[in-house]
Formats: C-alpha cells, structure tokens, sequence
C-alpha cells in the first residue's frame, strides 16, 4: 500500500471512527470505560497507561470476548502513534462493540502530556520467553510478574519434584528452593527427568540446579542438600509461598504438613504407587481446608505403604502427578481457578481414569481438628518411626 493510500485509508477510518484526546479518555476509563493497550508485548514492556489491558493488534479478535464480553461497554483504544488503535476500533466495531473510541496521537501523546503510567514489568527476554503464558487474559503481564516475584519449596528432587520444578522454572516463578539429601542413581532416571546420565553420582539438588539454570537462567534456585527432620523443618520452610510435597517417606511428609500449618503456607500433596497416583492441595488459610492427617490421621506401617524402591513405579506417573502439582502451584499464585481443596484427585494410569473424591476438614482430626495440639515436631518424627 503506497502512503497516499494508507492516509487515504486512515481518513477515510477517522470520519467513522471517534477520536479523543488522552485526557478525554483517561475521563472516560474513570467513568467505567475499558483501556486496551493494542501495542505488542515488547512494546508495553517500556511504559503503558495505568489500569490499562494489554492486548496486542493481532490477537484482538480472538481475546476480546474473554476480557469484556459486554458490548454495551465503551471501549477505548490506545496504541503508539494513533493509527493501529483506528484499526483496532473498526475490528471491534464490526465485533458488535457499540461504543468504541480511538485515542488521538496513541501512548506517545499520553506520555508526552504526562498522564499516569506504569512501566512494563517485563523486558524484551521476558516477554519474548513467556510470551504464550502473556496472551492469557488470567496471566498478562500482572500474572507474569506475581510468578516472578513467588517463592516456592519443593521437598525432592526427584520422581515428582523433578517435573515440578522444571514446568515452575519454564512457567517464570522467581524463586525456586530444592530440598534433598539423595544422589543422582542411574535407576533415577528413567522418571527424574531433571537428571542426566553424566551426573549420576552428583546430588540431586545440584543436579536439578543445573538443569533448571540451563532452562530458564532467570530463575533463581536454591539447593538445601540436607534431610528434612524435625529441628530443621521450620528453617527450610519458612520464607515461601507454598511447599510442593515429594517425599517419598512418611515421616518427611508429617513433619511439612504440621509445619506448613503452623506457617500459614498451602502444602500441595502429591504422591504415587505402581500405576497409579494422588494429589490434593492443604491450605491452611482457608478454614475449610482439611489437613494432610484428615487424609491420614496416622503414618501407615511400610508394610502397607510401600515407596517406589520397593513396590515399584511406571516411570511416567510421577511425571504426569508431578504437573499436576505444579498446576496447583501457578493457580494458587496467580489466584485463579479452583484449587484442589477439599477434593482429592486419584489417577489409575492403566485404566487412564481420574476419580475425584471429597475431602471434608474432619472435626476429629488429630492435625487440625477443635482437640487438635501441637507439642513438638519430635513428636511426630517418634510417632512415624514407631509405625515402622
């Protein structure tokens, strides 16, 4: 298209598009209209209107009805220079959008008049490499920068820390703090996908370190090669947001889930046998949330739970539970979606079936019930050693 016909098009949209002036529409978005910002990712990252939606150009048709689907509310678009956001109007027009404005002179003009802004939360690297996860209206850049600035616990690095840990880095969460005392084996690795064949041997927080770090080097990620025990369990735990549980003992997992209590810190359970797996999510700032010893009041023997060493695990299990945890995680940071309090997934892989099963708070509950104390976390490592 030569010049003479774009500003031919251009006129030709101003004479059946409205045009205002940043002022005006900073008016109009205090009144209840809605801002969207049509520039690319890249572009918002050095600055955009206060309260405003980004919404890059190419992308509107498809988004719009998930960000407003009132067409009766006034809409009001922005972009650089004036001309994108004209295109953007007249696509939202034909949507059935009936009050739709263009803002003169574009975000260039909003800045130069000095009306309140925001500077993007993310650079070009950020906004290149979450760049799919930006385009959902329940992320966006506020959602990316949430994951950014979360910190979150994972005791294992192995069958269900390892996938966890990886989808959580590749997902952006700013801090990750891995916690385990173990060493790379070579039969690790048909399911801790973390590890590497040339680091059998290494430990296991060293090793997932490095694999994170060579995926996602944004990240920053903290090893503890320590055992989880009872004088130590409040120190490794205290300073995230969650804790994600891949233990594979019992007494590890009593000791989280009564310190994830007392710190006020969901505690997503995960776990898994042969073929077939669990996960639910504990979250002691809810009242309604039961407690991990409302699923086992007390730690079964070793001859009824035994772990993968002894029983024996289809190497992908850990790897689909393990998503799923870490799915919990980002919902639970980012606030949206339903959470799986008080439900409790089970996953038959032979049969591919999932079963859901209600989890209610139990009055009686020796974790969390009205009688419920707490002495001392060498209580509950005395009462898992004696169930053997």
């Amino acid at each position: 298209m030569t010049s003479l016909h774009r500003d031919s098009w251009l006129d030709t949209l101003r004479a059946s598009i409205p045009e205002i002036s940043p002022a005006d529409a900073l008016a109009r978005q205090a009144q209840g209209g809605l801002l969207i910002d049509v520039r690319e990712d890249g572009e918002r990252a050095s600055g955009t209107p206060v309260g405003a939606i980004g919404l890059s150009r190419g992308f509107l048709e498809l988004r719009i009805e998930q960000v407003e689907a009132d067409r009766d509310r006034p809409l009001i678009a922005l972009c650089g220079s004036g001309q994108r956001s004209l295109l953007a109007a007249e696509a939202l027009l034909r949507l059935g959008y009936r009050h739709v404005v263009s803002v003169a002179g574009g975000y260039n003009r909003w800045k130069a008049e000095g009306l309140p802004s925001v500077t993007g939360a993310l650079d070009v690297d950020a906004t290149e490499r979450y760049a799919r996860q930006l385009r959902l209206p329940q992320v966006g850049e506020e959602g990316q920068a949430r994951l950014s600035h979360a910190s979150i616990v994972l005791l294992g690095a192995g069958g269900l820390g390892a996938p966890a840990a990886l989808y959580l880095a590749a997902a952006g969460v700013g801090r990750l703090t891995l916690i385990d005392d173990d060493r790379v084996e070579r039969s690790n690795l048909h399911r801790q996908v973390i590890h590497a064949d040339a680091r059998v041997g290494m430990s296991k927080t060293e090793s997932a370190r490095i694999a994170l770090a060579a995926l996602n080097p944004r990240v920053h990620v903290e090893t503890r090669e320590e055992r989880l025990q009872a004088d130590s369990v409040e120190r490794l735990l205290a300073g995230h947001d969650l804790v994600i549980d891949g233990a594979d003992n019992f007494p590890a997992r009593y000791l989280v889930a009564a310190a994830s209590r007392r710190l006020h810190m969901p505690m997503i359970y995960g776990a898994v046998e042969r073929f077939t797996g669990q996960v639910s999510v504990f979250d002691p700032r809810r009242v309604d949330s039961p407690c991990y010893r409302c699923l086992f009041p007390e730690p079964p023997s070793a001859a009824d739970a035994p772990n993968c060493s002894e029983a024996g695990v289809l190497g992908v299990l850990p790897g689909i539970v393990g998503l799923l945890q870490a799915t919990e995680a980002l919902k639970l940071i980012l606030g949206i979606g339903e959470p799986l309090v008080g439900r409790l997934l089970g996953l038959d892989a032979l049969s591919m079936r999932f079963r859901e099963t209600r989890l209610p708070r139990d009055p009686a509950c020796p974790g969390c019930g009205v009688d419920a104390t707490f002495q001392d976390y060498h209580d509950i490592q005395r009462m898992c050693a004696a169930a053997g």
